[in-house]
């Protein structure tokens, strides 16, 4: 399983996240954009975002595989030729998307989770690049959760359905 950051502005939503990637089983993790990335190892200067994120990461930024790029077209592309298919995580505000719990894997494409900028979202040209939107509902007056709660709540969805899969596909 991937997760793709596209442009978060937060360095603690990013720590939350690889922390959560790593509990959740993700093989890579990548930081597209503007997305802060951790400090290089060994670096005797840290910025204050990259400290902010190995705060909230404890750790994690150095057990999950992670890589920075600029282009999440050329990432979806890459992502697509190697048999993953694109989830988008939206809100839902005017997106086709799926209810969470209702996405199934499709057969022989480990999926690749992207998750987008706290306030924006994810943009239409990264919709159009998805296979499918999905969406958590929302009960109460607000229209989304946090980036890295809702990250985090898709992340464990998508590892515990995929393992369900395989267990009934093989048993």
């Amino acid at each position: 399983m991937i997760l793709v950051l596209d442009n978060l502005r937060s360095a603690y939503n990013v720590g939350a996240l690889l922390r959560s990637a790593d509990g959740a089983g993700v093989t890579h993790v990548y930081l597209v954009g503007i997305t802060p990335a951790p400090a290089k190892p060994n670096s005797l200067y840290q910025t204050v975002a990259e400290k902010a994120l190995a705060k909230t990461a404890l750790g994690a930024e150095r057990s999950v595989p992670w890589s920075s790029t600029k282009s999440l077209a050329r990432l979806a592309a890459r992502l697509h030729r190697d048999g993953h298919e694109l989830i988008a995580l939206e809100e839902g505000g005017g997106v086709d998307a799926i209810d969470y719990r209702d996405w199934r894997p499709a057969r022989g494409r480990g999926p690749a989770l992207i998750v987008g900028n706290e306030v924006d979202g994810l943009n239409s040209k990264t919709l159009a690049l998805a296979d499918v939107a999905i969406r958590l509902p929302m009960r109460g007056s607000k229209n989304s959760l946090n980036v890295s709660v809702a990250g985090s709540i898709a992340l464990y969805h998508l590892s515990a359905t995929m393992e369900k899969e395989k267990k009934v596909s093989s048993g």
